[in-house]
């Protein structure tokens, strides 16, 4: 390879380099603020969750339509992904779950609800059929669309439509470790959400230190826990939700963080590589040249 040949290279790698540590420290950014929005809702979903323990002893809950289990033969999932890229494995290890979560149903039987370009594509191009999509391009979580898919999914699942609500996502746990998560969305139970309210606190990072209490206080409930039930799930199931995205948006910043630094660390290695090649070269080339110069003049003094 040419001394301009490598030079210009030199200066490519340096640019991206540019590139990768000003994503690189957008992203982090971002991480902190989505983490930040989701620890600022668990109090409520606490809270929540607190009344839904002391409810749960009662026979109302079991009987609720959103609470009962039966047996599972149609399964609704929704996938949350992101539209872009440079995010390392974690679109892919969130698609493999989903695709593992559902391979004991036939396709026909499974309806998919994707927020986010990579998790729709992912299941279109194997034949299952995507019953709604939305784009996951801005990190602002459009409350709206959220309150019409828990609507439209706890009606359908009242309705018998369908038996099973699950939902694929990336759980944030550290800045340098994001499990792919799924977990069951409907019927709603306890345990699900105890899971939930309990994960929004990562385990490790700057928030990790925070109390994970969740004993319930007494509760006096006028006027009956059936129409408390009916107020109190659709928004347990919304907010479980809710905070799905906010760990999927977090897991995202934090991945492409991790991927941008590589990036950087890698292309850093690469400059150093061809700066010491370059130098060889370069050196080679003086000495050749100096050779040239000598062995002439002895020639000339012969």
């Amino acid at each position: 390879m040419a001394l301009k040949d490598i030079k210009a290279k030199i200066g490519s790698t340096n640019r991206t380099n540019k590139v990768t540590r000003a994503m690189e420290a957008v992203s982090a950014v971002k991480m902190r603020k989505t983490q930040e929005r989701a620890l600022s809702g668990r109090p409520y979903a606490r809270a929540a969750l607190q009344i839904l323990s002391r409810l749960s002893a009662g026979a109302d809950l079991a009987r609720h339509a959103l609470t009962a289990s039966r047996s599972v033969n149609r399964v609704a999932l929704i996938i949350i992904t992101s539209d872009k890229g440079l995010a390392g494995a974690l679109n892919a290890n969130v698609t493999k779950a989903a695709r593992a979560a559902v391979s004991a149903y036939e396709a026909d039987n499974v309806s998919v609800y994707a927020y986010g370009k990579k998790g729709a594509d992912f299941f279109t191009h194997r034949g299952y059929r995507v019953a709604n999509f939305w784009e996951n391009r801005t990190d602002d979580i459009e409350l709206s669309v959220m309150d019409r898919l828990v609507a439209d999914l706890s009606g359908a699942y009242a309705a018998h439509e369908f038996d099973r609500v699950l939902v694929a996502y990336s759980n944030f746990r550290s800045t340098f470790e994001q499990v792919a998560t799924v977990r069951v969305l409907l019927p709603l139970s306890v345990s699900e959400v105890e899971k939930l309210v309990t994960d929004i606190i990562p385990a490790k990072g700057r928030f990790s230190e925070l109390s994970r209490s969740t004993e319930a206080p007494a509760y006096t409930i006028e006027p009956e826990d059936a129409e408390l039930l009916d107020l109190l799930i659709p928004r347990l199931v919304a907010s479980s939700l809710y905070h799905m995205l906010l760990e999927s948006k977090a897991s995202e910043h934090s991945a492409r963080m991790v991927a941008m630094k590589n990036a950087s660390d890698k292309s850093k290695e690469v400059v150093r590589d061809l700066t010491r090649t370059y130098n060889k070269l370069r050196q080679a080339a003086i000495t050749r040249e100096v050779s040239e110069i000598v062995g002439g003049r002895e020639a000339l003094a012969s």
